[in-house]
C-alpha cells in the first residue's frame, strides 16, 4: 500500500552540498539518503515529496557535515499482510512465479497459483492439470500478501492466488461470466412466460 509519511529527523547534510541554499541542500541529501532504499520501518521509499520545515543547522566537532532538524514528506510503498495486490507476472520458475507489485516483486509458490495440480510446461508456463488454466510471463493477476520477511537486503513477499476472486485477471472474468450466466437464463425464462 502506498503511504504519504511526514517524518521529523535530523538530516546530515554532507559538505558537497554546502554551496546550495539550505532548503535545496537538504532536499538533495534526502534524495541521496532515502530514495530507492528499503527499511522495515518505512518500506520502499519512492520519492521525497517536500521539505516542510528546517531549523538552524548544527556542526559537530570531528564531523564535516551539518545537521538540520527537518520535517519532510516521503512517498513510500509498504506491503501489508492480507493486502490484495495487483501486478504482472515477471518470471515463471519450476517452483512458482514472481509477480511485480509496485516497486517490489512477490513470489507465488507453485502450490499457491491455482486450485489444481500445477506443473511447469515445456513452453515455460504453469498449467493446471484438471482446469487447463495456464499462467505465463506478462499475465496480469490479483494476489493476497501472506508473508513478509525483512531478513534479506530486499524484503521477501509471499503471495497466494488460491482464494475466491484472486488469480489471473482472465480467470476472474471467466468466473464472473459463469456466475452471471444462470441469472441471465432465469430472467429470460421468466420473461418468456408472460
Amino acid at each position: 500500500m502506498f503511504y504519504l509519511l511526514e517524518v521529523e529527523d535530523h538530516v546530515r547534510v554532507e559538505p558537497k552540498h554546502f554551496g546550495l541554499p539550505t532548503h535545496e541542500a537538504i532536499e538533495r541529501q534526502l534524495n541521496e539518503t532515502f530514495v530507492d532504499k528499503v527499511t522495515k520501518e518505512l518500506g520502499f521509499i519512492i520519492k521525497v515529496i517536500s521539505v516542510d520545515k528546517v531549523e538552524d543547522g548544527v556542526i559537530i566537532a570531528g564531523d564535516g557535515a551539518a545537521y538540520y532538524k527537518s520535517v519532510f514528506k516521503l512517498l513510500v510503498w509498504r506491503p501489508e499482510l492480507h493486502e490484495l495486490v495487483y501486478g504482472t507476472i515477471s518470471e515463471i520458475t519450476n517452483f512458482g512465479a514472481f509477480m511485480q507489485i509496485g516497486p517490489a516483486q512477490g513470489m507465488i509458490h507453485i502450490s499457491q497459483t491455482m486450485e489444481d495440480y500445477v506443473s511447469l510446461s515445456k513452453t515455460g508456463t504453469l498449467t493446471g492439470k484438471a482446469s487447463k488454466r495456464s499462467l505465463s510471463k506478462g499475465d496480469e493477476c490479483i494476489a493476497r500478501v501472506v508473508a513478509i520477511s525483512y531478513k534479506a537486503e530486499q524484503p521477501k513477499i509471499g503471495l497466494t492466488m488460491r482464494q475466491p476472486g484472486l488469480g489471473k485477471v482472465d480467470w476472474i472474468k471467466e468466473e464472473k461470466k459463469k456466475k452471471e450466466a444462470p441469472i441471465m437464463k432465469s430472467k429470460s425464462a421468466k420473461g418468456g412466460k408472460k
